[in-house]
């Protein structure tokens, strides 16, 4: 079976999945009991919901949820005033005045911004809000297959440099990672070991529901995240960008639709506030709205509440990171919409670039493209100069991400949303490295640490090599984050630029060596990545800048297996540090190609 390509959805994925044999299979909804328990707990302090007048067996058609923004700190004027105008509370948060109600009112958005006090309201749905809401149901429990998959290296976790900063550090278990998605399934044998319940919960319709199990997957993508961010490191299965940090689930989808309202995203950045989180993950679109646009009353109240929930998360010490979007658009020049409102009838829209994607667009939110197994933009993957921040291994054709599935399975998607947690994988490793930093400290350590990587031949990637409109400032780097405030052994240089090894051919990438006085050390340090389908074609030297040829590896003829990727030490001690050195790689035999990755010296 062949992936299919993705197709404009709220949530950032793509729609093949693999079971843990291997076999293609399409998920249903997985089916098992759910967790026994009929209490309906409140939030944290800042996000106590109050009970509302509905009942599922009282709720109304034509029932719709709205934001009523006030003044920070007391939000009882507010809330007084909803029932006044033929509304109910269902929860407020005080700390960033934002009250959600609700009401069947057709008058009720235009009355209440007629209140002295109320700053902004906005309905957060062009559809009612369901009778689920009122007592939501518990996602199921999946049964869980076991698996006979052993651990390897994927190609988006060599892309990062994962597997090398695994022997560094896998991260600590003080960092946690919230993931803001469809859940998590908690028992996945590889989630299991890293997985966080007691700060766990559901935000699906706005308030907090903290009962054992509400925060287990309603699809798949959820699981299919946090396994990217921290699949344990146990011997089977996948690994996870940081397997040594915590996961904790927040579920914002809602059961049947999967979709994401902005109050369901106020409660999970609360939550990831009051709960310590020290990243989130960010794989979705705010639902209804592909773009909130802020001289419309209903999406500017949006803005505003999901933004200064954020900025509280922020505030506390959490990390936003977010998915660009799957629809090859460029956020820098907005022009239309026509796929909003997408809980009720799509409407062409024309619109500027004022209006935004959120949270992806939000300040201090990192936002993430997504590329393919090499230096390029994945084929769907949204661009934006000065809106994209960085890049990672999203999959594209032929390579997927790969990672873990609800009841014990693994599978392949692509997407954004695959891009986005190797990003926030790669911010936890860099909190485990230095407990003190800030989220600006993370989001900046994030670009200035990631490889820079150049535009290709498209008119759309405006910029330069350090920072453009594909790639923002490059490609994160996870061996670089576990190297926190300690320099590396020696003056360090790589060449990351991909060179064709053909049939029966010499190729060479150089490396030009500046600000290293004197002779090259005894014990030059020659990191190796070349891809090739049968390495016992290889020959491998390193050339000095004086031209004499110092031997790495002649593999044997009958070597069968894929890659080199190791690290040589040679003795150049009698060639001068400064200058041009050159990787060569010679194929000697016919049928097997490759590529140099990349490589580097450390001196």
């Amino acid at each position: 079976m062949t992936t299919p390509r993705i197709s404009l959805r709220r949530l950032r994925r793509s729609l093949l999945s693999v079971a843990a044999g291997g076999a293609a299979l399409a998920l249903a909804t997985p089916a098992g009991a759910a967790d026994v328990d009929t209490g309906l707990p409140p939030g944290p302090a800042t996000a106590r919901a109050a009970v509302p007048a509905q009942t599922a067996a009282g709720w109304a058609a034509g029932t719709r949820s709205y934001l009523v923004i006030t003044a920070p700190g007391d939000t009882s004027a507010a809330r007084n005033a909803v029932a006044a105008n033929g509304g109910s509370v269902f929860a407020h948060y005080d700390a960033i005045g934002v009250v959600v109600a609700h009401s069947s009112s057709a008058g009720f958005a235009a009355a209440m911004r007629s209140v002295a006090g109320v700053q902004k309201v906005g309905a957060t749905r062009t559809s009612d809000v369901p009778a689920d809401a009122y007592s939501p149901t518990l996602p199921s429990a999946p049964g869980q297959s076991s698996t006979t998959l052993a651990e390897t290296a994927r190609w988006d976790m060599t892309r990062i440099n994962a597997d090398k900063a695994w022997a560094v550090s896998t991260g600590s278990p003080s960092v946690t990672v919230g993931v803001l998605d469809t859940g998590v399934d908690d028992r996945h044998q590889d989630i299991a070991p890293n997985f966080d319940a007691a700060d766990s919960v559901s935000c699906a319709y706005g308030k907090a529901d903290t009962r054992a199990g509400a925060w287990r997957d309603v699809g798949s993508h959820g699981t299919h995240v946090a396994g990217t961010i921290a699949a344990a490191k146990n011997g089977k299965g996948v690994v996870g960008v940081a397997p040594g940090v915590k996961i904790a689930s927040v579920r914002v989808a809602e059961p049947g639709t999967s979709m994401f309202f902005a109050e369901n995203t106020i409660c999970g950045f609360m939550w990831a506030g009051d709960h310590g989180f020290d990243v989130t993950n960010n794989s979705y679109y705010t639902d209804p709205w592909m773009f909130n646009c802020p001289d419309d009353p209903d999406q500017a109240a949006i803005i505003e509440g999901v933004r200064r929930a954020q900025e509280y998360a922020e505030g506390k010490g959490s990390l936003q990171v977010a998915a660009a979007g799957n629809s090859n658009y460029d956020l820098a020049n907005k022009r239309s919409d026509s796929s909003s409102p997408n809980d009720s009838t799509p409407v062409n829209r024309t619109i500027t670039n004022a209006c935004i994607d959120i949270p992806t667009e939000l300040p201090g939110v990192v936002t993430v493209a997504a590329m393919g197994n090499g230096n390029i933009k994945a084929s769907y993957s949204n661009l934006g100069r000065d809106v994209i921040d960085v890049a990672a291994p999203g999959g594209d054709g032929a390579y997927g991400v790969y990672s873990t599935l609800p009841g014990g399975k693994y599978g392949n998607m692509n997407g954004t949303s695959m891009a986005s947690p190797h990003v926030a994988g790669v911010a936890a490793l860099l909190k485990s490295a230095d407990p003190a930093a800030t989220p600006a400290d993370l989001r900046a350590r994030l670009g200035t640490q990631a490889t820079d990587t150049a535009c290709p031949s498209d008119s759309r990637c405006t910029g330069t090599t350090a920072r453009n409109a594909f790639f923002g400032e490059g490609q994160v780097d996870a061996l670089k984050a576990v190297g926190g405030t300690t320099p590396p052994p020696g003056r360090y240089f790589e060449n990351t630029a991909d060179v064709t090894v053909a049939d029966n051919a010499t190729v060479e990438s150089p490396i030009t060596v500046t600000g290293v006085t004197g002779s090259a050390p005894a014990a030059l340090k020659v990191g190796v990545d070349v891809k090739h389908t049968y390495r016992g074609d290889l020959v491998l030297s390193l050339v000095a800048p004086d031209g004499s040829v110092h031997s790495l590896e002649d593999f044997a003829d009958g070597d069968s297996g894929d890659d080199v990727v190791k690290t040589y030490t040679v003795d150049a001690s009698s060639e001068t540090a400064s200058g041009t050195w050159k990787l060569r790689v010679r194929d000697i035999a016919a049928q097997d190609t490759g590529r140099i990755d990349a490589w580097n010296l450390t001196f």
